[in-house]
């Protein structure tokens, strides 16, 4: 029996390609302007995202998807969210407005609060986990993808644009395009680990 990643019974297979994957995701926005990503692609994206560790399943995640002349709206958008919270200058606000036409598809990626302080907080932890995963399968795909913090993340009128709730937060606005160009990797530095035996 087999799967995409090889023989079910070989781990070491399964293995080998999974560390592939990993190593071939890129912080990249070298993709094709014109090749637009079919919405009901990012739709199973998203659901990678939810099978994330959600410690206690709160499901906390948000997603809202532009394409077209959306992308130019959520700038608009941001832009009279930092003009009224009085964030950045006018340098800033003019490369927000335009910023998300970069790739043809951006995903907003949020996250629902909890009234428990603790839970609130592994909220954003699951949330993040799951845009992991979401990368992960987009680089599968042959997608490029770049993870950026908004300028504001509780921003009034994107939430409201992405249907999301007035106390969200926006954790990701991932950019997202069809990959037109090798994207060299980053060297790794060192890694120390701890290991305690007794």
């Amino acid at each position: 029996m087999t799967d995409a990643f090889g023989t079910m019974e070989d781990g070491d297979s399964r293995y080998e390609w999974f560390a592939h994957l990993v190593r071939q995701r890129r912080t990249s926005m070298f993709v094709d302007p014109d090749r637009e990503v079919d919405p009901a692609m990012v739709q199973e994206l998203c659901g990678l995202a939810t099978w994330a560790p959600n410690h206690k399943k709160t499901w906390p995640w948000r997603f809202a998807y532009f394409t077209g002349d959306g992308r130019a709206r959520l700038g608009e958008t941001m832009v009279a969210d930092m003009i009224e919270a009085d964030f950045g200058d006018e340098v800033k606000r003019e490369k927000t407005r335009t910023k998300y036409l970069r790739t043809p598809g951006i995903l907003v990626v949020g996250c629902e609060p909890h009234e428990n302080d603790t839970l609130h907080h592994e909220n954003r932890d699951a949330v993040a986990a799951g845009i992991q995963n979401l990368l992960l399968g987009a680089t599968a795909l042959g997608l490029a993808s770049f993870w950026s913090t908004p300028a504001l993340l509780q921003p009034p009128r994107v939430l409201d644009l992405c249907g999301f709730g007035a106390d969200d937060r926006v954790i990701g606005v991932i950019y997202l395009g069809w990959e037109d160009r090798p994207c060299p990797p980053p060297e790794r530095p060192p890694l120390p680990i701890t290991l305690v035996t007794h």
